[in-house]
């Protein structure tokens, strides 16, 4: 089984590295870009028998700050 995980920041919390990224694109003459958000995305591939709970428990004890991210889970 395969599992894809998307980590962001939570709104609200500053993305510096987001922030970098839409800076560097109006420096290069990207115009209209207002806001960047910068995140991850984790692959997983799982013995069969994983259960969404399980990839769930990886993702809250280490995959994400939760304090400060969110993330979503793909199944597939």
């Amino acid at each position: 089984m395969k599992a894809r995980v998307h980590v962001m920041l939570k709104k609200g919390v500053l993305d510096p590295q987001g922030e970098a990224v839409r800076h560097a694109l109006g420096a290069m003459g990207f115009e209209g870009v207002e806001g960047v958000r910068q995140g991850k995305v984790i692959d997983l591939d799982l013995a069969e028998g994983t259960t969404e709970a399980q990839v769930v428990e990886m993702c809250e004890k280490l995959l994400a700050n939760t304090v400060i991210e969110s993330y979503e889970i793909e199944l597939g």
